[in-house]
C-alpha cells in the first residue's frame, strides 16, 4: 500500500537524514581541523626549541661553504670548501660568494645559504683551534 502519504514521508525522511549525516561530517571536519592545528603546533614548538638562529655575515666577511656534491673519491677530502668572500647578502638568509684562490677546488663563483656556511678561521682563531 503504496500512496501519496507514504512517498512524501519516505522523502521527508531522507531529507531529514541527509541533512543530519552533513550535519555529522561537518563537525568531524571541525574536529580534524583542530586537531591538525594542535599537531601543527607542538610540531613546531618541537622543531623550534632545536633549532638555532643562522649566523649572520656581512660583505667581505671570509667563509667556508659546505661541499654539496659527493662522488667516489671524496670521502677523505674536506667537507668544507675555501676561502670565499661574501660579495652579496640577499634575503632570507642566502649569500652570493667568490673564491679567493682559484688553485683550490671548488667553484669560482656561488650563491649559498647560511646554513651551509661556516666563518672562514682567521689567523689568532686558527691558533685556537690548535691549543
Amino acid at each position: 500500500m503504496k500512496g501519496k502519504e507514504d512517498l512524501e514521508i519516505l522523502q521527508l525522511l531522507q531529507e531529514e537524514n541527509t541533512l543530519q549525516y552533513d550535519e555529522n561530517r561537518e563537525k568531524i571536519r571541525q574536529q580534524a581541523k583542530e586537531q591538525i592545528l594542535k599537531i601543527q603546533e607542538e610540531n613546531k614548538k618541537q622543531y623550534d626549541r632545536k633549532r638555532k638562529e643562522s649566523s649572520k655575515y656581512k660583505e667581505g666577511d671570509l667563509v667556508a661553504i659546505k661541499r654539496t656534491q659527493f662522488g667516489p673519491g671524496l670521502k677523505l677530502k674536506p667537507k668544507y670548501l675555501g676561502p670565499y668572500r661574501v660579495v652579496k647578502c640577499k634575503r632570507k638568509d642566502r649569500y652570493d660568494v667568490e673564491k679567493l684562490d682559484s688553485s683550490v677546488e671548488g667553484p669560482q663563483r656561488s650563491s649559498s645559504s647560511a646554513d651551509q656556511m661556516k666563518r672562514w678561521p682567521q689567523h689568532g682563531d686558527a691558533e685556537m683551534l690548535e691549543e
